[in-house]
């Protein structure tokens, strides 16, 4: 079982420390194109942690059932209003299994990093592959490793700069890894959160997919459709299920 990196300490926070994420604006877009996917049938959230996006996604009329291998921030759902509309299974969203299958899976805000190998992320693929539907889909939304902003011999990378907060990558270019380091002023004390992740291009997920029996049927930029290009530093794509392959 990988570590839960997402315990107690940050999911007492998690909701307030990301809160411009569960605004409206930045909210809706994702629903709309998830709903759209979704059309009659179910979605799968991978990474449902408090269900930023599975709540509004569920008061469209979609069954929603989400993994997720925290047990605090999922016990941070289950305390909201309406959480006895979504199922949640604790567990490593690479290889726990649900009853039933789905129109639409999805991996939102760079969850797939949180799988740090290149086997995780493989094996990933091939369990949405085995919950989906034929015809179904598969979205992920993640940046674009950021290695051109990088100065040559440097390994850390700024993203978040403010009074309040700083944020730092460090990457390892040899695996393949990343550490996301966040130093935060909480109630006038310091609080330090470092998190490994592993990032992944483009064309490596679109071969991961192929592996597990899909094929890509779009990418964009951002949740609104916008065209991905080679300056773009996130992308929304999806694959789509087109044979009976099981993904096992």
């Amino acid at each position: 079982m990988p570590e839960d990196h997402f315990g107690e300490r940050v999911a007492a926070r998690y909701d307030a420390s990301s809160a411009d994420m569960f605004e409206p604006a930045a909210v809706d877009p994702v629903v709309d194109f998830l709903a759209d996917l979704a059309g009659h049938g179910a979605a799968l959230e991978l990474g449902i942690g408090t269900g930023r996006i599975a709540f509004p996604l569920a008061r469209r009329g979609i069954r929603v059932h989400g993994i997720d291998l925290s047990e605090a921030m999922v016990a941070r759902l289950r305390a909201k209003a309406g959480a006895e509309q979504i199922g949640v299974t604790i567990g490593d969203f690479a290889t726990a299994t649900v009853d039933g299958r789905f129109t639409v899976a999805y991996l939102v805000f760079n969850t797939i990093m949180n799988l740090t190998t290149q086997d995780g992320q493989v094996a990933c693929f091939q369990n949405v592959a085995a919950h989906l539907e034929p015809g179904g889909c598969f979205v992920i939304e993640v940046m674009v490793p950021a290695l051109r902003r990088l100065p040559p011999g440097e390994t850390v990378r700024a993203f978040t700069v403010s009074a309040s907060r700083l944020g730092f990558d460090e990457y390892d270019v040899a695996l393949q890894g990343l550490i996301s380091h966040h130093y935060s002023v909480v109630d006038g004390n310091l609080e330090v959160v470092s998190m490994p992740f592993r990032y992944v291009w483009p064309s490596e997920l679109d071969l991961m997919a192929r592996l597990a029996g899909m094929t890509l049927r779009e990418r964009w930029s951002g949740w609104k459709r916008e065209p991905f290009t080679g300056d773009s530093t996130t992308h929304v794509s999806v694959w789509e299920k087109t044979t009976s392959h099981s993904g096992r």
